[in-house]
């Protein structure tokens, strides 16, 4: 049985198809037909709604996409859709916003971007161009009207005045705090189950007693199977009340970041740490999905277009895998084998990820091409930890791309023709014609074998400019205007 807060009402289900996702159970179960589906994929952020999770006595808003998070999610927590913002029928400071600035145009996204604002007002300490527009990146108008869409956030934020939700947080908090000790930790039919451990130890059991389950952890990827191919998933085992998997912390120079651990909990943990792998995932998909996919799913998905892998094979990470009590640590280069084929065995799973040196980690560069500069996919992906003496000669080069081959990979023979060389024009260029000879990449609707090829060299000519000093250009992640 799962139990969470439809607003502020209780609501208890045991017996519903685990399949079900939050949008399609808002619409069936309880006719809440504001939140609209544009997409079925996560893109368009028409179907976003707001979690609330009570954290050290505070509620704590995320958006997420309803159009691919699975009910089982909702345990604990209190959802809120754009029909609770009213207040005795009077529009919600955000709504009015939108109102006031003329933001709603033919009204279909209309929800999704007001649900947004709504998190943004609850999190935001005033008015911040930067932060509004990560709010807003995984909502798109079709009608273009993203002027007076930001001129409505910032109306918002800068107009704050207390709601229902916070006059109310006390209570709430009080309220999902009794739902955390809930007695029955699966739901479903007689041929659909979701099992919900909480503990590492009792995951470990339900998957050596059940090795054929599919692992839900954010479920960004997972869900697509159902949301688009229109697969059942028969069983499931969801992590996310595993708060130990979701635990991150530096323990002397080394990081852990629990496998079930949000990106943007990650990004929260990373932003004062390693900053440039900060900065790179605030351009992994949306807030939406940061708030909701996993560093575990990330790696474990074995995507040769992952974001995360890439530079955490550049920061030599390693992983920490599970198996009933045996834990084994693994260096993540010898995690993926080939195409979404990993080192797993039967049974097995990722626990936490281990960066060994934070340290080494300020010489870390790393870029995303792709053909949108927001919520897409990377073509090519390059991450570069150089270190060299006084005298400039390479001691030290990782040097891993996505997007490149069949998985993530470090460009091995590269590393050893730099290292022990000064990083010269004429070294450079031999590491380059090195990274022919090491790839041979696919051409697809995203980028041609070719582009590819020319852009992985022209990464490390941008790394090789970013460490010389003479690359002086301004990130677009630290543009204000």
């Amino acid at each position: 049985m799962i139990q969470f807060l439809l607003n502020q009402t209780l609501v208890s289900e045991a017996h519903i198809d685990p399949n079900l996702t939050i949008l399609n159970y808002l619409r069936r179960y309880h006719h809440r037909s504001g939140t609209k589906e544009g997409c079925a994929s996560g893109d368009c952020g028409a179907c976003t709604v707001t979690l609330g999770r009570a954290d050290a006595g505070k509620m704590i808003y995320e958006t997420v996409n309803s159009c691919m998070t699975f009910i089982s999610t909702l345990q604990g927590k209190q959802l809120i859709t754009v029909e609770d913002l009213q207040e005795n029928g009077r529009l919600h400071a955000v709504q009015q916003a939108m109102v006031d600035c003329h933001a709603s145009q033919c009204g279909f996204c209309t929800p999704g971007f007001v649900m947004s604002l709504f998190t943004l007002q609850k999190n935001a300490s005033g008015w911040q161009h930067g932060q509004a527009e990560q709010a807003l990146a995984g909502n798109l108008c079709r009608c273009t009207g993203y002027r007076p869409i930001l001129d409505a956030a910032r109306q918002a934020c800068e107009q704050q005045e207390d709601d229902s939700f916070s006059r109310q947080q006390a209570a709430t908090v009080r309220r999902l705090d009794a739902l955390k000790n809930y007695p029955d930790r699966a739901i479903g039919t007689s041929d659909l189950r979701c099992l919900m451990p909480e503990t590492p130890e009792q995951l470990a059991e339900l998957y050596l007693l059940n090795p054929g389950a599919r692992l839900l952890a954010g479920g960004t990827d997972l869900a697509l199977q159902v949301t688009q191919q229109g697969k059942t998933l028969p069983l499931m085992i969801a992590l996310g009340q595993i708060e130990e998997l979701k635990r991150c912390y530096q323990q002397g120079n080394e990081l852990v970041l629990g496998a079930g651990a949000s990106l943007s909990r990650c990004h929260e943990m990373l932003a004062t740490r390693i900053p440039t792998f900060a900065r790179l995932l605030e351009r992994f998909a949306s807030l939406q999905i940061r708030n909701q996919g996993t560093l575990g799913g990330n790696i474990a998905n074995a995507s040769p277009v992952g974001d995360t892998p890439p530079v955490l094979l550049a920061l030599d990470a390693l992983l920490l895998l599970q198996r009933g009590e045996r834990i084994r640590r693994l260096p993540l280069s010898e995690f993926f084998l080939s195409y979404r084929k990993t080192a797993l065995a039967q049974g097995e799973f990722i626990r936490a990820v281990v960066i060994p040196d934070v340290t080494a980690s300020q010489n870390l560069r790393a870029w995303k091409v792709s053909k949108r500069s927001e919520d897409d996919i990377s073509a090519v992906l390059g991450a570069f930890l150089i270190k060299t003496d006084e005298a400039g000669i390479v001691r030290r080069a990782r040097l891993a791309y996505g997007g490149m081959a069949e998985i993530p990979k470090r460009a091995v023979r590269c590393e050893q023709l730099i290292t022990g060389k000064a990083l010269t024009p004429e070294t450079l260029t031999l590491a380059c014609a090195a990274l022919e000879q090491e790839f041979v990449p696919l051409s697809d609707f995203r980028a041609s074998a070719g582009y590819r090829l020319l852009v992985a060299k022209n990464l490390l000519r941008r790394c090789h400019a970013s460490l010389t000093g003479e690359l002086n250009l301004l990130e677009v992640s630290d543009y204000v205007p």
